[in-house]
């Protein structure tokens, strides 16, 4: 039986030289979104490996222990991530990892194991699907002028000439101001849909963490905030991952121009791929959103062991009626519900 061996990845200097070239890592991967986790919610981030100490990985599965008397207990490889895949090169790799999981699991009576990865990823398959999403990414090898062209002409393109034409102010960084006016989007829009927003202490962290590989950008109209949005750099890849706006300003192409300018940024910087993130399949609004700036579609694949059981009506009803009491509460009761069930909802 391969000896299987666990290892913090925030801190072991290992974990970073492994990352650099493998090809399938990504800022989820990363020490300093790792880190974030654990500043915030409390998940200790832990990595299996078949590689003794002292020797360089070849292979290696990062995870958090979620432990949650609202949700459970259970493993998730990573929590608040679009997709964390096993770093392996094949099924014989990831086999001794994943049984090393699955003993604890029903040893220590964990509820599961969440694997969330590329549909291809070598070795997962043996872990049953739960849930399935949609990724779109941008290939950024073309031009600027040919990327601009490969936008919706109507959807898009005019939306952002129309945008450019309104006295619209960009600014970015990651200062402690920009970061409130960006709150502030973020619990307007999570408003609107009836959910609490993400701890303001998530994007603190998320900013101490990554310095200078995470911008935030803004768009301000008559000096209101009017959208806002958060995009991480690992390699060469630029990620969008967080996404708010003032729907007053929407008829004005607000987020198609705030869209625009991180994919010419991320171009002009070199990177060579540009992650608009994960989507519901049922979202049609969203899918179509972010196929119409010329993205990619493939799928994510969540996997569970044991394989996840069907949910019960009332639990749907539950969250139903739930959202609608949030729809009604005042902003500050909507932070305070944020603070409290982010760390339970990983």
């Amino acid at each position: 039986m391969t000896k299987v061996f666990e290892f913090d990845p925030v801190q072991d200097p290992r974990w970073s030289r492994f990352l650099a070239p493998h090809s399938r890592a990504t800022v989820f991967h990363s020490p300093e979104w790792l880190d974030a986790l654990g500043r915030t919610y409390g998940y200790r981030a832990s990595a299996l490996t078949s590689s003794p100490p002292g020797v360089e990985l070849r292979s290696a599965l990062v995870f958090c222990r979620v432990r949650s008397w609202l949700t459970g207990r259970r493993v998730v490889s990573v929590p608040f991530s679009d997709h964390c895949e096993p770093l392996v090169e094949n099924a014989e790799q990831l086999a001794p990892l994943l049984g090393h999981l699955k003993r604890e699991c029903e040893g220590r009576r964990r509820e599961y194991i969440e694997i969330r990865s590329m549909e291809a990823s070598p070795g997962t398959a043996e872990f049953p699907e739960s849930s399935r999403f949609c990724l779109h990414q941008l290939d950024l090898r073309p031009s600027v002028d040919e990327l601009f062209r490969g936008l919706h002409l109507s959807c898009v393109r005019r939306r952002v000439t129309r945008a450019l034409r309104e006295s619209f102010r960009y600014e970015e960084g990651r200062s402690e101001g920009l970061l409130r006016q960006f709150y502030r989007l973020a619990v307007l829009t999570r408003r609107r849909h009836n959910l609490p927003p993400q701890p303001l202490a998530w994007f603190r962290n998320l900013i101490r963490c990554l310095g200078e590989n995470l911008t935030i950008r803004m768009l301000y109209h008559s000096g209101r905030p009017a959208a806002g949005i958060l995009t991480l750099q690992f390699r060469d890849t630029m990620t969008y991952k967080y996404g708010f706006s003032d729907k007053n300003y929407h008829r004005f192409g607000s987020m198609q121009l705030l869209m625009w300018k991180a994919i010419e940024a991320a171009k002009n910087e070199g990177f060579l791929k540009f992650d608009m993130g994960r989507s519901e399949w049922s979202n049609e609004g969203l899918l179509n959103f972010k196929d119409r700036f010329g993205c990619e579609r493939s799928s994510i694949v969540y996997r569970r062991f044991p394989a996840k059981k069907a949910q019960a009506e009332s639990d749907s009803v539950r969250l139903r009626f739930a959202r609608q009491v949030l729809g009604f509460a005042p902003s500050w009761v909507l932070t305070a519900a944020g603070n409290v069930l982010y760390r339970h909802m990983a």
